[in-house]
């Protein structure tokens, strides 16, 4: 059964008041559906779903949850179910989960574990959230490259389970320093007595621990990756990266790239209350007033000029408008080619160029119909020439400012994703506006 058809299910079940039916029905979901469930209801239903559930059923829930319905929860648990809570998880979603938790309440979590959990732990929290250290499992299986293969197979039937996507064992030396990976496939494939360094692939890379997540994910993509290792700036290996937790950097990466450029936040909820909904708006909102008032204040310098000739109010959004979305496409394309490792300094000037001979090519075509057709509406060939020139002028710095606005936002550690948009609304609108209204002030003086 899809997804959405159990969805619907326990929604009528909860509005028809069989609190049984709905609980069974959440009894019989995974963890990461019930999560997506309540992460698709209003609060108070929410709520009452969330009461429905054992407790060990909310724990494995937890995990799943994004940060704003999370938080929720967890304000609403005392410290004795916030330790159960994060007694079954692994080690990286612990330290995600703990850097939630308010401080005192932290220190009791990590007071409740045992010395070796407790330490791997801390070693995660001392790491950036956004870097290999901070995405990182404290979970890899290490073999030495002396050992036999048939040694390491009876190690591996002793320990009877292995970490979840464990797809090869890390090699180290006796210094715990980093050597090489085995592959799961060699130990069973190969003679049984022949040593690790015989069939173990010293080629594959190592993670450095302050690598950015991002960075993670892309080698994840080129490499094909299931696992690999993190090593610390000495070599020495501290933990491994797999796959799933390189899929969630994956989806949070496309979802900020949507929502961030409405000024969202990425782990908003989707039914958060209006009051807190209308918060969190309301600062990008104020942003784009005042970007907005600053166009106004353009247009209003040339007040007299456009009460002489009324068709410029009519032309005016064309110019603003044509600028504004040659200037997404490129900002667009640029915020891609950072995020996929495409640009850097050695060929951003090479795309600048590119970007300003399409921008010529563009503004030259669409300003010559849009041209053409102001003069025969209006009956006016001077008003032509004037839109025609507006609107390639702000193509062409719509083009330049949507290719180098990313990299001077990156350097001041603003998002592009977020503040580019704005910013580039108000470059085009303010030059559209100004060279518009400016030329036919001196056209029509």
């Amino acid at each position: 059964m899809q997804f959405q058809e159990r969805f619907s299910e326990v929604i009528r079940a909860y509005g028809a008041g069989a609190l049984g039916d709905t609980r069974y029905l959440l009894a019989s979901l995974r963890p990461q559906e019930v999560a997506n469930l309540l992460e698709s209801t209003p609060p108070k239903v929410r709520q009452v779903l969330w009461d429905l559930m054992d407790e060990d059923d909310e724990n494995q829930v937890l995990q799943y949850l994004s940060e704003d319905i999370r938080s929720e929860f967890l304000e609403s648990m005392n410290t004795a179910q916030l330790v159960a809570a994060v007694d079954d998880l692994d080690t990286d979603d612990l330290a995600d989960l703990l850097q939630e938790f308010p401080d005192a309440i932290a220190q009791q979590v990590l007071a409740s574990m045992s010395k070796n959990d407790r330490a791997r732990v801390e070693a995660l929290l001392s790491y950036p959230e956004d870097s290999a250290g901070g995405l990182m499992n404290t979970d890899p299986i290490t073999v030495r490259p002396r050992h036999a293969l048939d040694i390491v197979l009876r190690y591996l039937r002793l320990r009877k389970d292995l970490p979840e996507t464990t797809d090869a064992l890390v090699v180290v030396n006796s210094h715990d320093e980093y050597v090489g990976m085995l592959p799961i496939a060699k130990i069973l494939t190969s003679d049984p007595s022949v040593t690790v360094r015989e069939v173990m692939d010293s080629e594959a890379k190592a993670l450095s621990v302050d690598m950015s997540d991002t960075d993670v994910a892309r080698l994840f993509s080129e490499e094909d990756l299931v696992s690999a290792p993190v090593v610390d700036q000495d070599g020495k290996l501290v933990g491994r990266i797999t796959i799933d937790d390189v899929v969630d950097v994956i989806i949070e990466d496309a979802d900020e790239a949507v929502l961030a450029r409405a000024g969202l936040d990425l782990d908003e909820d989707t039914f958060a209350p209006i009051a807190k909904a209308a918060r969190r708006r309301a600062v990008w909102l104020g942003i784009n007033l005042i970007t907005a008032f600053l166009a106004a204040a353009v247009i209003n310098m040339f007040e007299a000029t456009i009460q002489k000739v009324v068709a410029l109010a009519v032309l005016m959004p064309i110019v603003a408008s044509m600028g504004g979305i040659a200037g997404t496409q490129t900002l667009t394309l640029v915020i891609r080619g950072i995020a996929l490792g495409h640009i850097g300094r050695a060929n951003l000037m090479w795309l600048l160029n590119r970007e300003f001979v399409v921008a010529v090519l563009n503004g030259v075509f669409w300003a010559t119909l849009v041209a053409i057709a102001a003069a025969a509406a209006f009956q006016d060939l001077i008003l032509g020439a004037l839109i025609a020139i507006a609107m390639i002028v702000n193509i062409l710095v719509a083009a330049v400012s949507g290719s180098l606005l990313p990299t001077m936002l990156n350097r001041l550690s603003i998002d592009p994703a977020i503040a580019g948009g704005v910013i580039l609304t108000t470059i085009t609108d303010v030059t559209g506006f100004f060279v518009f209204l400016g030329l036919a002030t001196w056209a029509y003086a």
